[in-house]
């Protein structure tokens, strides 16, 4: 006999940020194999790989130095984390290109905004030059 949609839908367990923590500690000491915890909580891997996740940022934002307010507003940790990790995913030449484009655009408007300095002096200059 075959299981209909409504029989096989799962139920929700909610467990607490003490037993995310039991379980992720006891995957980090190797005391338990993640499929064992899985089973035992009814949960799916892809779920403790997120709290696994979530673990590791905590702790690496817990464990960096405090800003000061004073310094001006900071970007959250979380965000600062999400940057970093972004900005080490580049490579080298994505990033040189995109400073190779930045400075092209700032030569051409400082073209724009200053005279070019092809053209011939004019006898004004010419006069301040000598004095």
């Amino acid at each position: 006999m075959e299981k209909t949609k409504s029989e096989r839908k799962r139920t929700t367990l909610n467990y607490g940020a003490m037993e995310k923590c039991r379980a992720v500690l006891s995957i980090w000491t190797e005391r338990r194999k993640p499929s064992a915890i899985c089973r035992e909580m009814q949960v799916p891997w892809m779920v403790l790989a997120q709290w696994q996740k979530r673990a590791m940022e905590g702790m690496l934002q817990a464990l960096e130095p405090r800003v000061s307010l004073d310094k001006g507003p900071a970007l959250s940790p979380r965000l600062q984390t999400m940057l970093e990790k972004k900005r080490l995913m580049l490579p080298g030449t994505a990033q040189s290109r995109l400073e190779k484009t930045l400075s092209k655009a700032q030569e051409a408007r400082k073209a724009v905004l200053s005279p070019s300095k092809d053209l011939k002096p004019s006898s004004e200059s010419r006069k301040t030059e000598k004095t």
